[in-house]
């Protein structure tokens, strides 16, 4: 039709016209030379009607975009490729090249807003090549221009940007796309790691049957950029089931951690989250990392257990003491002799606390052995103090008295010695003496208890530790007296001294004791008593082993004894008879009268024909009971006692005999 209006009617007003309002072809060449005209003639806003209203876009292509952008502005007015645009806007849709050109003074300008609402009008051709103009200035109507110009890939690379994961996956199911997950996780993860955490665990997630992405490969992404906690964060997610075929997983998870966030792996361990991984070869990065205490738990290897055990600064105690519990008895011991061995002073506590919570199971012995092999005697003293009060073992008792005494705890060696009813007395007496301490009192305890004290007294009176012995009867047992000073002559020792000796001694002891153990060495040496038995005579003491001892004396020294026997109140009629009988037996008849010791004197008097002086006592005793027991038939001495007897009665005159009897 055009080309007949315009070459049959020649009327080429009327053809484009026609070609305008119907969108015909055939008048390409009109508009073309009427553009040109227009344009040539500088009249520009006729030019850009003509190329807007050109039939079929015939002239809106790139060259005339870039006519209208050479074209001088004479200014007053918006310039000639604006006068373009806007005739275009005003019809319609804006093709590709148009929309781009158009946009890039507006974004240049900061006038988003304008493509916003062009955008919403529908006046622009949405393209990917928009949408990557518009994106550096605003992400969001770049995703709108890729949602409508239909690119997937970058509808997806904007929804990963802005943290749309969920929209993603979505996306792609509606417009059947399978976008490059990983691709899409490492950008995200180069700018934002913490939102990379999230699409990661969402590809886990919303896979039907399994993940959109190989979880490997997405542990290989966080790798690429070492992002370690937000891939610490998407895999304790994922790995919550704490499944066996993700053990390695598990142990990728612990490995990172322990190389670049090891308090975060510590944690980790310590919830028992994960029950699969590679524990050895996480117990070696656990020690690499100075967690020794994660390492342990981990290892099995003595070699490995003895090598990191001995750093015990590194580890809580209450926790290692706990650990030994779960080792064996060679192990424990291998264990504790590397601790002392490396590291004594620093170790020493700890291993005293495992020693002394499993000294049942180790065996006390054991670990005695293991303290003295390095001669450690600060440890065997506080491993066996801890156990000696409840412990019936000797060798546990000599053993604390040999370490206490050994470290100076002289004060524990005394109450040990004096509380202890389990060692062997012997033997430790025998230690106390080599060991040759400065106070002595622990031995004294020993011997005092265990009855060694004649033992005790010439140990100390023979290594000039006499100050000792006064210690001993003065403050520790006076009882003990007697004993000592029959050990004390033993030595032949001065009796000056023993005589100073007994004079200070206050507290209470047999007297009698006294007496035998000076009268067992030799009679003669009771007199070194004389002294300190007159004075307690004076002194007002009425005892009778005092006045025994001072009869004894007075005896063997013939001071006046007649008299003593006969006047004393005190002293004992028995002993002393006895002790006169070989000595004097007059004296002894004596005593026996003074006492009354019918028996005694009899046999006496019999044993030395005496009968004078038994005839005598019986008159004087007028006892006819008495008389029949020694005039019996059967006492072979019956005859001589009555010549005696009748003796008497002959030179006495017969109103005293009448008297003695009658009186």
């Amino acid at each position: 039709m055009i080309p007949y209006v315009t070459q049959t009617l020649q009327n080429p007003e009327l053809a484009l016209k026609l070609a305008v309002r119907c969108d015909l072809p055939g008048a390409e060449e009109l508009f073309v030379r009427k553009f040109n005209l227009l344009f040539g003639n500088g009249n520009y806003a006729e030019a850009a009607k003509v190329a807007a209203t050109a039939p079929q876009g015939i002239l809106r292509t790139p060259q005339t975009i870039q006519k209208f952008q050479q074209c001088p502005h004479t200014g007053g007015g918006p310039s000639p490729l604006l006068q373009y645009f806007g005739i275009l806007l005003d019809q319609g849709q804006l093709n590709k090249y148009e929309t781009l050109e158009l946009c890039r003074p507006v974004l240049a300008q900061g006038r988003k807003q304008l493509l916003e609402k062009w955008l919403t009008e529908g006046k622009l051709e949405c393209t990917e090549e928009l949408g990557d103009l518009v994106r550096p200035h605003d992400v969001n109507v770049a995703l709108s221009v890729y949602l409508r110009g239909n690119v997937p890939h970058k509808v997806v690379q904007c929804f990963a940007e802005t943290g749309q994961f969920d929209k993603i996956i979505l996306y792609a199911k509606k417009v059947n796309f399978e976008p490059d997950y990983l691709f899409q996780l490492r950008q995200v993860l180069r700018s934002n790691p913490e939102m990379g955490a999230k699409f990661a665990q969402m590809l886990v997630s919303e896979g039907e049957n399994e993940p959109l992405a190989d979880i490997n490969q997405i542990v290989g992404c966080f790798e690429e950029v070492q992002a370690v906690q937000p891939c610490t964060s998407f895999l304790l997610e994922v790995l919550k089931s704490d499944k066996e075929s993700e053990g390695h997983l598990q142990t990728k998870l612990l490995e990172m951690n322990l190389l670049y966030a090891p308090q975060v792996a510590d944690a980790i361990l310590g919830n028992q989250m994960f029950h699969h991984y590679d524990r050895a070869t996480i117990g070696q990065l656990c020690e690499k990392a100075g967690l020794l205490q994660r390492a342990l738990e981990h290892f099995t290897d003595l070699y490995d257990i003895k090598r990191t055990v001995v750093h015990t600064q590194h580890l809580k105690p209450d926790w290692l003491v706990n650990y030994f519990g779960q080792l064996s008895v060679e192990d424990s011991l291998e264990c504790l002799k590397a601790m002392l061995q490396t590291n004594m002073r620093q170790n020493l506590q700890i291993v005293v606390q495992i020693a002394t919570k499993y000294h049942e199971q180790l065996t006390t012995h054991a670990l005695i052995d293991l303290f003295e092999s390095f001669k450690s005697y600060e440890g065997l003293f506080y491993f066996l103090g801890s156990i000696v009060n409840f412990s019936q073992d000797p060798e546990v008792h000599f053993k604390y008295i040999q370490a206490a005494t050994r470290t100076g705890q002289i004060k524990e060696v005394e109450r040990i010695c004096r509380e202890s009813n389990c060692y062997e007395a012997e033997r430790v007496k025998n230690y106390l003496k080599e060991a040759k301490l400065t106070d002595q009192l622990p031995l004294i305890i020993v011997c005092d208890r265990h009855d060694m004290v004649h033992d005790l007294v010439l140990y100390l009176y023979r290594n000039n530790l006499q100050k000792y012995i006064e210690v001993f009867v003065q403050k520790v047992n006076p009882a003990r007296l007697p004993i000592v000073v029959g050990g004390l002559l033993d030595v032949d020792c001065s009796e000056d001294a023993i005589k100073q000796l007994i004079i200070n001694t206050r507290g209470k002891f047999d007297i009698d004791e006294l007496v035998d153990e000076v009268e067992k060495r030799n009679s003669f040496r009771l007199k070194l008593l004389a002294p300190w038995l007159e004075m307690r005579v004076q002194e007002g003491t009425v005892d009778p082993a005092t006045h025994n001892a001072l009869a004894k004396i007075y005896i063997d020294a013939n001071n006046n004894p007649e008299r003593f026997l006969r006047e004393n109140p005190y002293y004992d009629s028995r002993i002393v008879g006895k002790y006169c009988e070989k000595r004097d037996p007059h004296f002894a008849c004596l005593a026996y009268e003074r006492g009354q010791c019918d028996a005694e004197l009899f046999q006496v008097c019999n044993e030395n024909s005496l009968f004078k002086n038994l005839a005598r006592y019986l008159v004087k005793r007028r006892d006819f009971p008495l008389w029949a027991q020694v005039l019996a038939e059967d006492n072979q001495h019956r005859r001589q006692l009555i010549d005696q007897v009748q003796f008497l009665f002959l030179h006495m005159d017969i109103f005293s005999v009448i008297r003695n009897f009658f009186i």
